[in-house]
């Protein structure tokens, strides 16, 4: 069976597209920093499934851990997808940088530290398949969560570079922009029913989007053309839209 490595398992994303997977005989790697809480989601993919299911501990921002974590999972993983993030507070952010330092390091730079690990082993291999959940807001940067949004932006510019980097290598790194997804993360937000997807949606469209080797997948197809249309707006008016 092909292996699966998730990567912040605890979210409401990360479980449907662990239960996704496991439906299609994967097995499954839960990593997340409370490896305890994993337990429950382990057992029920494993008696639902008849997988193999194991759960590690994982802190995106315990940069110096990543190394150690990768090479102690009990098998290289097929398929890793980085579904960790932290929304923040912008306001908060604006006042507090420890609150910024939290958005970009999780967002961002936690991302790529255990990317590049994975990249790297990936490359070695000549094989593997890497996802990474970024997002439409670091498509253009908005006053109301811009420190939010240029970490997503980072994250999007580096995942279109490792692409470029190990697609002669024979790896695939397929970046996703979900738009707004119902889940705890965004329920203190009022959400447009039409541009907001479930996270089964996003599971099914992502488990489709690496069988179809999609480069950029777009959960809910009408953001690609509100993000274009909101990048084409020159600057001089946009710096006055309330967004």
């Amino acid at each position: 069976m092909p292996t699966i490595l998730l990567l912040g398992a605890g979210s409401d994303m990360a479980i449907a597209i662990a239960r996704k997977f496991a439906a299609e005989k994967y097995n499954i790697q839960l990593a997340a920093r409370a490896a305890d809480t994993l337990i429950p989601q382990q057992q029920d993919l494993q008696v639902r499934y008849g997988v193999t299911v194991t759960t590690h501990a994982f802190d995106a921002t315990n940069f110096t851990s990543h190394a150690a974590f990768y090479s102690g999972l009990p098998a290289t993983p097929d398929i890793t997808i980085c579904v960790f993030g932290y929304l923040g507070d912008q306001e908060k952010a604006q006042q507090q940088w420890d609150e910024t330092v939290n958005i970009i390091n999780t967002n961002y730079t936690g991302a790529v530290s255990i990317l590049n690990v994975v990249a790297n082993s990936y490359a070695d291999r000549k094989q593997g398949i890497i996802v990474g959940i970024s997002s439409v807001a670091g498509e253009r940067g908005r006053q109301s969560n811009y420190i939010y949004g240029s970490a997503k932006a980072g994250f999007t510019a580096y995942l279109s570079g490792l692409r470029n980097r190990l697609f002669r290598s024979g790896v695939h790194v397929m970046s996703v922009q979900p738009g707004f997804v119902n889940t705890r993360m965004t329920q203190h937000l009022t959400l447009p029913p039409l541009l907001t997807a479930q996270p089964e949606t996003v599971a099914l469209a992502i488990f489709k989007g690496i069988e179809k080797k999609k480069n950029v997948l777009y959960i809910k197809w009408h953001w690609r053309y509100i993000m274009l249309i909101i990048k084409l707006i020159p600057e001089s008016i946009f710096k006055k839209l309330s967004l």
